[in-house]
């Protein structure tokens, strides 16, 4: 995968001493602009827009989220109760799979718990219809498999043959929809607005019967990089208006990337260099520790201020494993031990993803508004965190 990431911006003019080393600096005013074009692009075209917890769950953040969007969406339990005690507004809940324990609180907490599948919803009809007699209100989605692939990486594409997100809309009949409300379609990573106009071209003609008869709304999931510069913003406008009127139900949206798309850095140094076939840095940021789709995905996250012309260097992390490799980076000379580092637009899923294999440190996180210059340490890691996630 190629990154998506639009440039330094701001993060051009940042000093990368003024932090803890390793550390995500997250822009406060990057991330106000983003949701203020997410905010009006829901407003414009009638839809509601949820920050995708999974993303971006940055909740010191909550109040400025909650001053533009409509809320949230979670994944699960936790995510729920993370919603729950710092966001506002809407949550919709979705799962491929839900625990029996679990279901009774997800249903308490969210406005709307959406299922993978009919054979869940029938099995758990006793937990829903016990919430409901307790009082407690929300409505049931179905995820549908729109069997329409239009992601540009197989392992990424939720409509591949054997993919375990969502009900094959080839399979849907009546009684799939039994106490459904709603139906969820995710089906784009990173895309524009075209793949998103073809996938629902391909899905409407199998489920326009239903839709604002027994089905009130649908979610058309996240994976729209709105806040990209080259998203057709206009076109996603007026295909939302295009398709409210058309079948009168209401629509959602569920951006994680946009909302953070180019407003956060990940600041590291240099420890070590070396020379084995070609020049080799060692780095106290850790690609499976730190960024782990650059191995997952896999991808080359951009390097802040990367030199033209001059030395390459292979940059790697400080772990065991072999393949902790970040990429190969050019510097105008051989940087020496100590030497800042930062590498772009790791704000999502970077942040969310970090692990403490190894014992490698977890980064600290400080936000910074590339406006007032103000920075602030929202949090720093110590050796308990490692300590209290083992037994």
């Amino acid at each position: 995968m190629e990154t998506k990431a639009g440039g330094a911006g701001a993060f051009s003019r940042f000093d990368l001493t003024r932090v803890p080393s390793p550390c995500f600096v997250v822009d406060e005013a990057a991330i106000a602009r983003n949701l203020a074009v997410l905010a009006d692009v829901g407003h414009r075209g009638g839809a509601q827009v949820l920050l995708a917890l999974k993303a971006f769950s940055m909740w010191s953040l909550a109040d400025l989220v909650g001053q533009h969007l409509d809320g949230v969406c979670a994944s699960g339990l936790w995510e729920a109760r993370l919603a729950r005690e710092f966001y506002s507004g809407e949550l919709t809940t979705y799962s491929p799979a839900y625990k029996a324990a679990d279901l009774p609180e997800i249903l308490r907490l969210s406005d709307t718990v959406i299922f993978n599948s009919p054979d869940q919803i029938a099995r758990f009809s006793d937990l829903i219809a016990a919430a409901r007699a307790a009082g407690e209100t929300f409505q049931i989605g179905l995820r549908l498999n729109p069997e329409h692939s239009e992601a540009e990486v197989a392992k990424y594409d939720p409509c591949q043959l054997g993919s375990r997100l969502g009900f094959p809309v080839s399979q849907l009949t009546a009684e799939s929809l039994a106490g459904v409300d709603g139906l969820h379609i995710h089906a784009l990573c990173e895309q524009g607005f075209e793949p998103l106009s073809r996938i629902w071209a391909a899905l409407e003609p199998q489920i326009a019967g239903v839709l604002g008869r027994q089905i009130k709304w649908v979610n058309l999931g996240g994976g729209h990089h709105i806040t990209r510069a080259d998203y057709d913003r206009e076109a996603l406008v007026a295909f939302l208006r295009d398709v409210r009127a058309r079948f009168d139900i209401g629509l959602f949206l569920e951006p994680g990337e946009a909302i953070a798309l180019d407003a956060g850095i990940l600041v590291g140094e240099v420890l070590d260099t070396f020379d084995n076939g070609m020049a080799i840095g060692i780095t106290d940021l850790s690609a499976t520790c730190h960024m782990p789709d650059v191995i997952e995905a896999p991808y080359r996250p951009a390097l802040l201020n990367e030199a033209k012309d001059g030395v390459i260097l292979r940059l790697g992390g400080p772990s065991c494993l072999a393949g902790d490799i970040i990429g190969d980076y050019r510097f105008a000379e051989r940087p020496a031990p100590g030497t800042r580092i930062a590498f772009l637009d790791q704000a999502h899923y970077s942040m969310v993803k970090t692990n403490t294999f190894n014992g490698v440190p977890l980064p600290a996180i400080a936000l910074w508004n590339s406006e007032t210059d103000a920075l602030r340490m929202v949090r720093e890691f110590d050796y308990t965190a490692f300590r209290d996630r083992l037994s």
